[in-house]
């Protein structure tokens, strides 16, 4: 079996909410817990129904990684001059020697990611070798469409959509809303909420790291773009929520929606 491991990348100066790893997230009890806590719970519940060998935090600054080792997590420091997480995983690999074929990137502002999103992924790399990258998808329910929408109506940049080909493999993604629905119910027109989960086996990573900024990359700001664009094919591995809610915290005002989330699901 291939070993794998999860890597949290986490950085402070974010461009849309700075300090976000830090930033409290208050539960169904009250209790508030950084962001950065609440990932690293969501990745040692996926350690507890898929074999992972590690939990790493790979961060550049000295205040996430303080926050890191109070919650007992082994942080690997990385350079500031990393352009997004997948580069920063890729460093922290690099840096700290580990040697599992199959590197899960665990994106540090997803702490409701559910650990059978992790265990479906890791399994669907195991399953098929020839799998270089791969990402969980997850079909829209009208109220998450309607948080996309939301979103754009307000000139938020917010979360991922992606569309597929026939075979499973992502065509594009994008912080629009594809495909366009021209009003057909979501029944009709499946929209697929990207989740910011990806497995990459350790080639692919190094490949990625290669390779400069490329354009689509950078007008979208999306990080995998880089593989599709330079030939790399990312598979897209259908998930199910099975009643939990799912979004990332990319703004301030997902903060309340995700508290929200929180106490619906009782996770304190």
């Amino acid at each position: 079996m291939s070993a794998a491991c999860i890597i949290i990348p986490a950085r402070f100066e974010s461009t849309r909410y700075p300090g976000k790893p830090l930033v409290p997230l208050k539960g169904a009890g009250g209790t508030a817990r950084s962001l950065l806590e609440r990932t690293l719970l969501a990745a040692r519940r996926a350690a507890e129904v898929v074999a992972l060998s590690g939990i790493h935090v790979a961060t550049d600054d000295a205040r996430i990684a303080a926050e890191a080792e109070r919650l007992g997590a082994r942080v690997i420091m990385t350079d500031s001059t990393c352009q997004n997480g997948t580069e920063r995983v890729a460093q922290a690999v690099a840096r700290a020697g580990i040697g599992d074929e199959i590197i899960v990137n665990l994106q540090g502002d997803a702490p409701l990611t559910p650990p059978a999103f992790v265990a479906a992924l890791v399994e669907a790399m195991r399953a098929d070798p020839t799998r270089q990258v791969a990402t969980p998808v997850l079909r829209c329910s009208p109220e998450a469409l309607e948080n996309f929408l939301a979103d754009r109506r307000a000139g938020r940049v917010g979360a991922t959509t992606v569309v597929s080909d026939l075979a499973g493999q992502a065509l594009y993604f994008s912080k629009e809303v594809i495909p366009y629905t021209g009003g057909q119910a979501l029944r009709d027109v499946p929209v697929f909420h990207h989740v910011g989960l990806y497995a990459y086996r350790q080639p692919a990573l190094r490949a990625y790291t290669g390779t400069g900024m490329t354009p689509l990359e950078r007008i979208e700001g999306l990080e995998q773009l880089r593989f599709l664009e330079t030939g790399q094919k990312i598979a897209a591995i259908e998930v199910e929520a099975a009643g939990a809610a799912f979004w990332e915290l990319n703004n301030p005002t997902d903060v309340p929606l995700i508290e929200a989330y929180l106490a619906r699901m009782g996770m304190d």
